[in-house]
Formats: structure tokens, sequence, C-alpha cells
């Protein structure tokens, strides 16, 4: 009875130990299995590598760039580029401008247009193709050009010598008067018979200053040198100008000088045996050392820094009139047959006119030895771009 007993008692007790263990077993086992569960999501992280976004970011300069179309701008030229003169310093400053910018700009021009009512047609013509900005290089495109601004509000224009303006139009020149003062020091020092010939242009302001500035720079190291103008009234006519320069020849000048655009009065002097002065350009690399220096433009200081505006929606309309200092105007190279002596007088009273000595301050009398501006005075900008008389040394009138 008690072996029976015992053998009962050890039976449950065996079968509670083991009812025991088999209750312990999923309770250790399940915690790392929810755990499994709970790192799962963590493995799906590289959904939220959405830095996909970025691209279009990335692509949206380049779709800018793409869309910007370039500043268009046309010029229009009263002669040709081949004049070796006044327009082919335009053509030239035209090119180192697309130097400068490249696709920034796109450039145009048209040549030898008339001072008449064709080139407002011509200025028309590239309004109505979409140009952005129209330069126009000769004084009498001004009241044309005018007209066609009035027309064009939203197109910038910009007028080579004149003196209107709009909110859309400029004026732009230089002050090619000073280093044709500081040219007349060379013709005055080095005339044999004190007499020198002027091919003019036209006797309007602008050619009437230059004359007097230039025969101002004769008499101030020669009082006794003169300077017989002949007017052709024309900007470009190589006939016309050789034959005016062959008549002052024949009058029995030494030196010849000029205000127009081709190098046919340094040609017509050179075959005589003759000295020269050119204009617009270094002439002597054209036709020799005896061109013995060339009051000359230098453009493309000006088109730089005024496309640069544009571009940049900085323009506003202005009147500029550029000087020495700025660059725009300068004095060529001398001749071999300039004597040091020569060069530096020229070099002392360029450093003065930088200074502020101005050309035309007094005492300075008109061709009738009458005082115009008192010692001690100067002309304004207005008296001179208005200039309308003759001064001292000056043989010749401002009719035909």
């Amino acid at each position: 009875m008690k072996l029976t007993k015992w053998v009962g008692i050890s039976i449950l007790l065996i079968a509670a130990i083991l009812l025991a263990g088999c209750a312990q077993e999923p309770v250790v086992e399940e915690p790392p299995t929810e755990e499994v569960i709970v790192d799962e999501p963590v493995v799906e992280e590289p959904a939220v590598e959405e830095p996909v976004v970025e691209e279009p970011e990335v692509e949206e300069p380049e779709v800018v760039e793409e869309s910007a179309e370039p500043l268009r701008i046309a010029f229009i030229y009263i002669g040709p580029p081949g004049d070796l003169g006044w327009t082919y310093e335009h053509e030239r400053a035209r090119l180192e401008l697309v130097e400068e910018f490249g696709d920034l700009i796109e450039t145009t021009y048209v040549e030898s247009v008339e001072e008449g009512p064709d080139s407002a047609r011509v200025m028309r013509d590239y309004a109505q193709q979409g140009y952005d900005m129209i330069f126009a290089t000769s004084f009498g495109y001004m009241d044309h050009m005018a007209e066609v601004a009035a027309e064009f509000p939203e197109i910038i224009f910009e007028h080579c010598s004149g003196y209107k303006t709009a909110d859309n139009m400029a004026t732009y020149f230089g002050r090619i008067y000073q280093p044709r003062y500081l040219a007349g020091i060379v013709a005055g020092m080095m005339t044999e018979n004190n007499q020198i010939g002027y091919v003019g242009a036209f006797p309007i302001p602008e050619v009437v200053r230059g004359l007097n500035a230039f025969t101002l720079g004769v008499r101030s190291v020669n009082p006794e040198a003169e300077v017989s103008v002949v007017w052709t009234n024309t900007w470009y006519d190589p006939v016309v100008e050789r034959e005016a320069a062959v008549a002052l020849l024949d009058q029995g000048v030494d030196i010849i000088a000029q205000h127009q655009d081709t190098t046919e009065p340094q040609k017509a002097a050179q075959e005589r045996g003759m000295l020269s002065i050119g204009y617009d350009s270094d002439m002597g690399q054209f036709v020799g050392e005896t061109v013995l220096t060339s009051p000359m433009w230098n453009w493309s200081t000006y088109y730089i820094d005024t496309v640069g505006k544009a571009l940049a929606g900085e323009w506003e309309t202005h009147q500029y009139w550029g000087s020495m200092e700025d660059g725009v105007v300068r004095l060529a190279e001398f001749s071999p047959l300039v004597p040091q002596e020569v060069q530096d007088a020229v070099a002392a009273a360029e450093a003065d006119i930088i200074a502020g000595n101005d050309v035309f301050c007094g005492p300075i009398n008109n061709q009738a030895g009458e005082l115009i501006v008192a010692e001690g005075e100067c002309m304004d900008d207005g008296a001179m771009l208005g200039f309308d008389w003759l001064v001292e040394g000056v043989i010749g009138s401002l009719g035909q």
C-alpha cells in the first residue's frame, strides 16, 4: 500500500516537472520571434532614399540657359569698313565687342547707308526684326533715329555725334579735338613754309571744332603758320577727297591734314613728296611714314561699356563725350620722321590737357582778330558743340 502510494506520488511529480518545462519553452522563444518582426521594417528604409527629387533642381539652370536669347545689336555705317578710316574703326570695335561678350550678343551691320530718309527705313527694318539695340554711326542719322526711336520705345537707340536724346535714345562721341590739337603741334613744328592744308567734310560744328583745334595747336608752336581749308561736302568719297588735297597742294601747302574717312589725301601728299596728318585710324600703317601721326578713335572702349550695361539691365539714356583720359580718343604712334623734340612738345601738351587745361581756353581770337574767348576763360561744352566760327589762322570760310 505504501509502495503504491509512493509510486503514485512519483508519477505526479514527474508529470508536474514535464508540464513546467513545456510551459517555459514558449515564453523563452517568443520574444526573439517578435524582435525579428520589429527589425524587418528597418530593412525597408532604402525606400526613404527619395533624393531622386534633386534631379529636377539640377536641370533647372540648364533650361534657363537654353531659353535665354542673346542681345541682338545692329550697326548702321556711313561708309564701308574698307575705308580704313571712320567706318573701319567702328567695325574693328564691333569685332572686339563680339570677342568680349561671345554668345551673349548677336551683331550685324549694314554699310554705306545715306544720311537721308533711307536711313530711317533701315533702322525701322531692324526694329521690326526684333533687334534690341541699334547704333547709328554718323551725324546725319540723328533726326531719322529720333523718329524711329519714338515708334519703338522698348528698343535702345544710340546715335554717334548728335545731340538729340529720348528715354530710349542716347548720344555718344569723343573729344577728338584734343588729339587734333596735338597733331597741330606736330604740323606747326614740321612745316617748312608755314602753309598747311586741311580737307574738311562739312562746315558743321563737329568739323569746325576739329579744324579750329588743329589750327590752335599749329599756332601754339608756330604763330606764323596758316591752315587753308577746302570743303568736300561728303564724308566718304575717295575721288573728291583726293581732288581737294591736290588743289591744296597746288596752292603750295607742304602738309595735308583732314577730317575725311579715307586715306586718299595722305596718298596725294605722299605722291607729291609732302607730309600729312591722318585721321580716324593710324593711317601711317596703310600709307607709310609720310603720315606723321593721326588723331584716332578707340570705339571699343565705349561699345563694351554700353553693351555691358544693356546686358545687365542698367542702361539709361545719356550724352557721352569721352576724352583722351577715357581712352576713346588718342594720337597714333609717331612716324620715324617726327623729331624727338616734337614728340616731347606733344607729350607736354597732352599731359596739360589731361590735367584739365583743355584746348579751347583763352585767349582765342576769331579770323578777324577779334577776342572771342578771354584769357582765363574756357568754352563750355555747349559752346564747343555749337561751333559756328573759325579761329585766327584759318584761311577759308564756312561757306561751300
